[in-house]
């Protein structure tokens, strides 16, 4: 099932039942672009609707960056990190989307500006976990046993072993190249992040909602990984570039060699 929604997403949420969405995959309008094509972003309101609609361990990926004025980061995405705290979200996890082929954005005074916050917010505990095992372990095949570090220096051992797998999960940086191609919308995010994200924290069959659809990449994601997705979007123009690309085009970058 796919439903786009052309509108403000706060009023379009508004319409939509308690505990609804499994999964929330979106990259917000913030700082310089907090008024978004001529519209106003309420992100406030909007985080309380977002707790609203979301089920019992339904997860948020929030991916957010802060702009440099006059020297100054704005520290945008930090203070969104906490409201979303404040509201009741857990935050399950600080993530790095780090781009080798980012612009060298931000003063010539600091180290290039090359990552965004992808902030992993739940409603309580995950109820979905999927984590993404592709790095290739050193010591595939050998037989060890589980060993756990804690913060006060203690050392817990089980004495049962296990076989290493062939891979084991990545961590929580990802290394995605910014898309070539931005189908005319400013800021749009690589269709690898969506999919992996959507992998990660959902399952088939489940409703995945981008609030700020933008260019659909999250709608070209959930098609491809059949997923139920609700897409809204204020902007006409990029409406109806989402709604192209999601229904009609042919995409299979995404798709792992």
């Amino acid at each position: 099932m796919i439903n786009l929604k052309l509108g403000n997403c706060l009023q379009e949420m508004k319409k939509i039942e308690d505990n609804y969405i499994d999964l929330v995959v979106t990259s917000p309008p913030y700082d310089d672009l907090r008024t978004y094509d001529g519209y106003s972003f309420d992100f406030e309101n909007i985080v309380k609707e977002l707790y609203r609609i979301i089920k019992p361990g339904g997860v948020i990926v929030w991916v957010v960056g802060d702009a440099t004025i006059k020297g100054d980061e704005t520290g945008t995405s930090f203070k969104q990190a906490l409201y979303f705290k404040e509201v009741g979200f857990n935050l399950h996890d600080t993530m790095i989307w780090y781009k080798p082929n980012g612009f060298n954005f931000g003063s010539n005074y600091c180290y290039k500006q090359s990552f965004e916050y992808m902030f992993i917010f739940s409603k309580g505990k995950p109820k979905t976990i999927n984590l993404i095992k592709d790095v290739p372990s050193k010591t595939a095949g050998q037989v060890t046993g589980s060993v756990r570090k804690h913060a006060d220096g203690t050392i817990d051992r089980d004495p049962r072993t296990y076989i290493q797998e062939e891979f084991k999960k990545r961590p929580n940086v990802w290394f995605i190249n910014r898309p070539i191609k931005n189908y005319g919308h400013p800021a749009i995010f690589p269709l690898e992040l969506a999919r992996d994200h959507i992998i990660s924290w959902s399952n088939e069959g489940d409703l995945v909602l981008d609030p700020f659809m933008g260019s659909g990449t999250t709608g070209v994601a959930c098609r491809e990984l059949n997923r139920d997705f609700l897409g809204i979007e204020i902007a006409e123009d990029y409406f109806n570039i989402a709604k192209n690309r999601i229904e009609n085009e042919e995409e299979n970058e995404c798709k792992r060699k």
